[in-house]
């Protein structure tokens, strides 16, 4: 009995002693990583974030080591040793996650948003986040597996659930296909380059910026602070606008209708001074065309372009402003008004019917004229004897 003790007791002391030295080893070349980590932003992140998983897998693994070689036999052995092989599974997948997630984090860091042209940019953002998000739930099932085979009655189930593994996968893809087109659809969305980050959509008929994208949703930030949430599948089964797939510059109309009278020369220069110094203005495209003529007025059409979509909304703005005001001061003349024409005062004699009534000439195909008359008589039939 107390031979049993002193070997608890020796292993209690040996095991602190390695889980000691262990630890301090692991602070020291935290702090040189660190230190390295002053001049490589790989470092730095790599120190911070994997810093706690590397302490809980050394301590588990001097632990896990101390009472597997410890002498002697007892009764709580082997469920400690379950536990911390559990543990050590557990610890393994969270470093190896974390080792992923710094990589790709690296990775990012290499290519910039916050250029004027981050069309690529934003698509490898987007690749990246969804991988990312792949590869940790990748680890965390791989991890679960293997820890329900360290129990043996699990192991002795495996060969039945492989036997059944047709019918069970069946099920299951039944049971989860809508969790699973849009996982799939997910996927499609980062290799595809449909759809990225940031980029500006027109998706039920809201206007906003995609500002997440995981393997079963899509957030979009609208454009006045509302977040529309749609699963990926959406994006795949239905049309919707993206403006910024190849570029972020964009065109603009502003239609106004006037009165037939407005100088369309004049207005067109007002449109260019407008624009000309303007910074909302990307100095590509300023049209001014009357494009229609609706209820008695003239549709003017001025077509402007900018950098990206929200300058585009301030520079329409501002030119509808800009051409209302001049053509109220200027001309107001050419403001929309309704015209009233007085009618003729010479009016043509109707003819008269038979009943001695005046029918207008105009007001009958067939009769009182005498083309009338004879048409009457061509399209009525035959007559009675």
């Amino acid at each position: 009995m107390v031979a049993s003790w002193l070997d608890g007791a020796l292993m209690a002391l040996i095991g602190t002693g390695s889980l000691v030295g262990a630890l301090l080893v692991v602070a020291l070349v935290h702090r040189i990583v660190r230190r390295l980590g002053r001049r490589s932003t790989f470092l730095a992140e790599l120190a911070d974030r994997a810093h706690r998983p590397t302490k809980w897998l050394v301590g588990i693994v001097v632990v896990h080591l101390t009472v597997l070689f410890g002498s002697g036999s007892h009764a709580w052995r082997d469920p400690i040793i379950r536990m911390l092989g559990l543990a050590l599974i557990a610890a393994g997948a969270w470093l190896v996650a974390t080792l992923l997630m710094v990589i790709e984090d690296a990775a990012l860091t290499r290519v910039r948003t916050d250029v004027q042209d981050n069309r690529h940019a934003r698509r490898v953002h987007t690749q990246v986040t969804l991988l990312r998000r792949i590869t940790v739930a990748v680890v965390a099932i791989i991890a679960l597996g293997a820890m329900l085979m360290t129990f043996p009655s699990a192991r002795a189930a495996g060969a039945s659930v492989l036997a059944s593994a047709g019918v069970i996968g069946a099920i299951a893809a039944l049971a989860a296909q809508s969790l699973l087109g849009n996982v799939f659809a997910g996927m499609q969305i980062a290799f595809s380059d449909a759809i990225r980050l940031d980029d500006v959509v027109i998706v039920e008929k809201e206007w906003g910026r995609i500002e997440d994208i995981t393997l079963t949703y899509i957030v979009v930030h609208l454009w006045d602070d509302r977040r529309l949430v749609l699963p990926t599948s959406y994006f795949m089964s239905h049309p919707f606008q993206n403006w910024t797939r190849k570029e972020s510059a964009l065109l603009g109309a502003v239609e106004l209708d006037l009165d037939w009278s407005v100088p369309v020369e004049q207005l067109r220069q007002e449109l260019r001074r407008v624009l000309e110094g303007n910074v909302l203005w990307d100095n590509r495209v300023c049209v001014l065309q009357a494009t229609d003529i609706v209820g008695g007025m003239v549709r003017l059409r001025a077509l402007v372009s900018a950098a990206d979509a929200p300058r585009l909304w301030d520079l329409r703005c501002l030119v509808r402003e800009k051409l209302l005001v001049w053509t109220r001061e200027q001309h107001p003349s050419a403001l929309p008004r309704m015209r009233v024409e007085q009618a003729s005062q010479s009016v043509r004699r109707p003819a008269v019917a038979d009943d001695g009534t005046e029918v207008p000439s105009d007001a009958r195909m067939f009769g009182p004229t005498v083309d009338g008359t004879a048409r009457e008589h061509a399209f009525s039939g035959p007559h009675e004897p």
